[in-house]
């Protein structure tokens, strides 16, 4: 069985966002929640021990370091890689900035944030792609969270090097509570949508559940 472990949110889009990746992937699918909305992850793992559990997270921060091993261990679960890093995640970004007229003259790519580790290498990651694509204007990271600078301070530095046209590249997953910052920023042109029902992401996902299936059926 495939659980996709998901951040959670109590907005409504991010769970149809999800959903309409899970309806994608072609097998059966099931989500579990790290952060307060049901199902569980742990609920989900209990009913299914030995489940395969692919974090839809774009950061390899606390939760995909600590908090879902803590949690598939308990049943006994594989846990694959999660997103961070991954080029596809990067086109999908871009994607979505181009649907939303941008870059224009220059990208903020808005990532969740993380005080760990290599937490937000994956943002960084989509800022040199995206750099490497439009090599003219600047691409800048910024976070609406944990991290600096925040998404304001990097608009605000923009426009003081002369910026007009600031496009956000959203680096996260589902509508919700950053997603409603970004988009109530000043001084931006226009805000890309979040990926988390590109079908780049859905290749991802079912990809890294393949990859672990055969350990998984020989155990």
């Amino acid at each position: 069985m495939l659980v996709v472990a998901v951040h959670g949110s109590a907005a409504p889009e991010a769970a149809t966002t999800v959903g309409r990746l899970v309806r994608t992937l072609g097998v059966p699918a099931l989500v579990g929640h790290l952060d307060g909305q049901r199902p569980s992850l742990a609920d989900v793992l209990a009913g299914n021990p030995g489940a395969t559990v692919v974090p839809l997270l774009l950061g390899d921060g606390f939760h995909r370091r600590v908090d879902i091993p803590a949690v598939a261990r308990r049943f006994r679960c594989t846990v694959t890689d999660g997103l961070a890093g991954e080029p596809d995640v990067a086109r999908a970004v871009h994607e979505r900035l181009l649907a939303a007229d941008g870059p224009g003259d220059a990208v903020v790519v808005a990532g969740a944030g993380s005080t760990r580790p290599h937490g937000n290498d994956g943002t960084r990651t989509v800022v040199r792609e995206l750099s490497a694509a439009h090599p003219d204007i600047p691409v800048l990271d910024a976070y609406c969270g944990a991290a600096s600078p925040t998404v304001p301070e990097r608009v605000a530095q923009l426009e003081n090097a002369g910026c007009r046209r600031i496009t956000i590249a959203a680096h996260l997953l589902a509508p919700g509570r950053f997603t409603r910052a970004l988009d109530a920023t000043s001084g931006v042109h226009a805000v890309s949508a979040p990926i988390a029902d590109h079908p780049l992401l859905a290749r991802l996902v079912l990809n890294r559940y393949e990859s672990v299936r055969p350990e998984v059926l020989a155990a």
